[in-house]
C-alpha cells in the first residue's frame, strides 16, 4: 500500500504557506504605496509651511512700515495743533533738542 498522506499534508502546508506569503506580499505592497503617498503629502505640507512663513514675514514687514507711518502721522498732527498727541510730540522735540545740544557740545570741545 502506497502512503500518500505525507505528500498530501506537505502539499497543504505548501499551499497554506504560499497563501501567507502572497498575503504578506500584498500587505507590504499596500504599505509601500501608503508610504509613498504620505511622503508626497509631507513634502507638500513642508512647501506650504515654507510659503506660509514667507508670507508671515512679509506681512510683519508691512505692519512695521504702517506702524512707522502711523507714528509719524501722529507726530505731524500734533505739531499742526492737534491736541491728541501734543505730549508725545513735545517729548520727541525735547529729545531731538537734547541730541542737537549734545552734538554742539562735542563740536565745541
Amino acid at each position: 500500500m502506497l502512503n500518500l498522506y505525507p505528500y498530501a499534508l506537505n502539499k497543504n502546508v505548501m499551499s497554506s504557506t504560499l497563501k501567507i506569503v502572497d498575503s504578506l506580499e500584498n500587505r507590504v505592497s499596500k504599505m509601500l504605496h501608503r508610504l509613498e503617498v504620505l511622503e508626497q503629502k509631507n513634502q507638500q505640507l513642508h512647501q506650504e509651511l515654507a510659503n506660509s512663513k514667507e508670507e508671515t514675514q512679509r506681512l510683519h514687514q508691512v505692519i512695521s512700515q504702517w506702524e512707522e507711518k502711523y507714528n509719524t502721522l501722529k507726530i505731524a498732527n500734533s505739531m499742526l495743533g492737534s491736541d491728541n498727541n501734543k505730549k508725545e510730540a513735545k517729548l520727541k522735540i525735547n529729545t531731538l533738542i537734547r541730541q542737537i545740544d549734545h552734538c554742539i557740545a562735542q563740536l565745541a570741545e
